[in-house]
């Protein structure tokens, strides 16, 4: 048998039950040494709660979990360790006040008798960096990082652990594609050095480049195994959803009506300079560029979070001073950021307390807030933005990542912008949720506001979008009509090979 062939993780007939709630029912699947292995499948399919039963994060209420061909007894997060499973999720497990290399080394500091050996925990994260081909300095901080930097601090400290098996979660979620390279290389010197990856992923396109074969699951069950070679993406998509999807980017064919955004030459020092471009009623403009082009700082200067030094801004035609959020509310703007875990939602709060955050004042009667009518507006919202299930008094940290995206931009739509500025609106949700979130944004657009949109899924831009402003190193590179844009023109300018 090779290695490629023999058996490193086998999970049988898996079942889990919440309250009211079957998460799995008899799901069995089986990953070999040496085999990248996709899980696929809409939020709420199954992934993350087969996976954390990996992690011995939870039990199974049935089933087995065999490694290495041995079956296992009791199983929690330090035998799932001690077996050498490495978990890299796509929610951050890492400390902002430590270092790098602290980060790297947390809960296994090398010592020299009672002290820790700081120069051997500098060492260990500098030989795990060069494996993974990262300049970072593992004395930096933590939380000076980028949201891409700190994921390769993640996978840098799984890797620290020398895994047999590893699962990737959403891994290429905060990542460019410079930087996604340097993971899928990561991944193919795992595969040749007979790790068992496991590879969980809403890009169905890096699931056929990357894997070997791939398992769809959908509510709670194991409904396929196939080898990469026998499956389209397209089919990949009906198993996943049990129904046949229209264009996953459907295109509108809109008229644009009057200027609604106007940026003329805005910089900022160290970010952007002489930044110019336009967005019109029912229209939208997709931002575009490698990770620190700009694209987030000159959507959070429009939005007022960030001052510019130079140019100006107009909205609707009027010249705007935006010094702070409340500002750009005020102007009509609205900006749905790209980190809603950290910027874009209260998780605790109830789906109802997220939507009205913004709009509360406009729900107030005198000094207080209308229950009824604050109930009623966002039940109503839920249910059109097909918030699944339509709770709204429940915490929203209990729903999918597609469900809070949905309420984030609901809570924006609720305020009555003239103007969405959307960063990466559809980054780690599922095909499903991605769908409705581009008819969400496609009804706005059709009712009369403009768009502007970020997104490092090329393929997204491409359809959704009626123009596409490209950034290289904080400058316009490009501006190009639906008509002549391909990821190949949108790439020559997002690395700098033509200029505006």
């Amino acid at each position: 048998m090779t290695v490629q062939a023999q058996s490193a993780l086998k999970m049988t007939a898996i079942s889990k039950h919440f309250p009211g709630v079957k998460a799995l029912q008899d799901v069995s699947i089986e990953v070999r040494a040496g085999e990248v292995h996709a899980i696929v499948g809409e939020n709420g399919a199954g992934k993350s709660t087969l996976m954390k039963i990996l992690a011995g994060t939870y039990q199974p209420d049935g089933g087995t979990i065999e490694i290495g061909g041995a079956t296992m007894g009791h199983w929690g997060p330090r035998e799932a360790l001690d077996r050498g499973i490495g978990m890299i999720y796509q929610e951050l497990s890492l400390v902002p006040d430590l270092s790098v290399a602290e980060n790297i080394a947390l809960g296994r500091m090398p010592r020299t008798g009672p002290f820790v050996d700081y120069r051997a925990v500098t060492r260990q994260a500098e030989e795990v960096l060069a494996e993974l081909h990262s300049s970072i300095d593992p004395g930096a901080r933590l939380g000076s990082l980028s949201i891409s930097q700190q994921q390769i601090v993640e996978i840098a400290k799984v890797m620290a652990d020398k895994p047999s098996i590893v699962v990737f979660d959403e891994p290429t979620s905060s990542l460019g594609e410079k930087e996604s390279r340097v993971l899928f290389g990561v991944i193919e010197r795992m595969r040749e050095a007979g790790i068992a990856v496991i590879y969980i992923s809403h890009r169905l396109q890096e699931v056929m480049n990357l894997c070997d074969r791939v398992t769809v699951l959908r509510d709670g069950r194991h409904i396929e195994t196939r080898d990469i070679a026998g499956i389209t993406p397209d089919q990949m998509v009906q198993l996943m959803v049990g129904r046949e999807l229209g264009e996953m980017f459907p295109k509108l064919d809109l008229e644009p009506g009057d200027e609604v955004l106007a940026v003329d030459g805005i910089g900022r020092a160290g970010q952007f300079v002489d930044i110019t471009f336009e967005v019109r009623e029912r229209e939208i403009v997709g931002l575009a560029g490698l990770i620190g082009a700009g694209r987030t700082e000159v959507a959070r200067a429009i939005f007022g979070l960030d001052p510019i030094d130079t140019g100006e801004i107009r909205i609707q035609g009027a010249k705007v001073k935006l010094r702070s959020p409340r500002k750009g509310r005020e102007a009509g703007v609205a900006l749905v950021p790209e980190d809603r875990k950290g910027q874009g939602i209260i998780p605790m709060l109830t789906v109802r307390e997220n939507f009205t955050l913004p709009t509360i004042t406009r729900l107030a009667k005198r000094l207080f807030v209308s229950p009824r009518r604050e109930r009623s507006l966002v039940r109503t919202w839920a249910e059109r933005l097909k918030v699944n299930p339509p709770l709204v008094e429940r915490p929203l940290s209990a729903f999918s990542g597609g469900n809070q995206q949905k309420v984030v931009l609901g809570k924006w739509l609720l305020a009555d912008p003239t103007l969405l500025i959307l960063d990466e609106p559809t980054r780690g949700v599922d095909v499903g949720a991605k769908a409705d979130i581009h008819e969400i944004i496609g009804e706005f657009a059709r009712d009369g506001g403009g768009v502007l949109m970020i997104s490092s899924e090329l393929p997204e831009l491409l359809a959704v979008c009626d123009r596409i402003v490209v950034l290289h190193e904080g400058r316009i590179t490009s501006v190009i009509d639906r008509e002549q844009a391909t990821e190949e023109t949108v790439m020559r300018a997002a690395t700098g090979q033509v200029t505006a």
